[in-house]
């Protein structure tokens, strides 16, 4: 595609506000030209501020709307699989937010939508794209560690005072919504990761209940698995901790490379050689890589972006094969 693609934005959340739409807005031959949100004056003072044409209260609307060539649906996960189906039927390119759907079956009727049509579906688990990742995935490429042998995640953070003890609106808390709470919204990120990082996932087990008693949805999980390389890992995620840690090793036979997902910490490489730190900053629209990669698919230059309905698929098959194992 030559010209410039006009995009539709389904959601005006926090996501939106300096995640994604700006960096949609910055991505050469993109063009946000519309938004939607169900309440017609927030929508419009989110066009306003972000200097967007058309604003909508009705997302079919904006789907159907002749100006709108792709539609990113920036929503909670319950509706992604609903106004996905739309923007199929009308054969317009989609980004949809992570993680992809409630649920590993709604998760393949939205990526078949798409197959079967012939039209380009991402998702938005953006750290495929970013440069510090490339640069862990460059070290384990190049055999800076060797052969791996396991990788280790443990990812804690406290309680939220408002929304997880007193009970203030939150999907990541409802069941219905996100049965793994947190961690369908937090760790999906870390594990889509480690797909990208290692390999696809041949094997999964895990527990997951709720400590707390403060929401319907789980607050702590642990698992273990296997990559099709062979390497095994081992998670532990806990919502309701004393202190917030972000901490990944990944174990080869000549070394270790240690990183975070979310918190911004210097990557490190330790081999017998010694102690290797770089630190790699994110951009300041953290979606701005991902957005440009899509850009460059799109473009008709033969790359292929790292994060699509496939690869988010095998995520959303990993993590029910965690949050359901018992």
């Amino acid at each position: 595609m030559s010209k410039t693609i006009n995009w539709g934005v389904i959601g005006i959340g926090k996501v939106c506000e300096l995640k994604s739409v700006p960096a949609y807005q910055k991505t050469e031959g993109f063009c946000v030209k519309a938004v939607m949100g169900r309440n017609i004056s927030k929508a419009e003072d989110f066009a306003k501020r972000h200097k967007i044409d058309l604003f909508f209260d009705d997302a079919e609307v904006l789907i159907n709307h002749p100006e709108i060539d792709a539609v990113y649906i920036a929503t909670p996960p319950d509706s992604h699989l609903y106004y996905a189906k739309m923007v199929a039927e009308v054969g317009k390119i989609c980004c949809v937010e992570k993680p992809m759907a409630v649920n590993y079956e709604e998760a393949q009727q939205m990526n078949q939508l798409f197959k079967a049509k012939n039209i380009p579906l991402f998702v938005s688990y953006y750290r495929r794209s970013l440069p510090r990742f490339e640069q862990v995935k460059s070290w384990l490429d190049n055999g800076a560690i060797g052969s791996i042998r396991q990788i280790n995640w443990t990812l804690t953070k406290t309680p939220n005072p408002l929304t997880d003890i007193k009970g203030a609106m939150n999907w990541r808390t409802d069941a219905t919504i996100a049965p793994g709470g947190y961690f369908d919204d937090l760790a999906s990120h870390g594990l889509n990761l480690f797909q990208f990082l290692l390999g696809d996932i041949v094997g999964a087990k895990g527990f997951a209940i709720n400590q707390q008693g403060n929401y319907t949805a789980k607050d702590a999980v642990s698992a273990t698995w296997k990559h099709e390389n062979g390497a095994l890992g081992v998670g532990i995620w806990n919502f309701g901790s004393w202190k917030r840690e972000d901490k990944v090793e990944i174990t080869g036979e000549n070394g270790t490379i240690s990183f975070a997902v979310f918190e911004e910490v210097p990557l490190k490489l330790v081999t017998r050689e010694g102690v290797k730190e770089i630190f790699v900053d994110n951009p300041e629209n953290i979606q701005l890589f991902h957005t440009k990669n899509m850009q460059k698919q799109l473009s008709g230059n033969d790359f292929i972006h790292p994060s699509s309905g496939e690869t988010a698929l095998k995520t959303a098959w990993f993590m029910e094969s965690i949050l359901f194992d018992d």
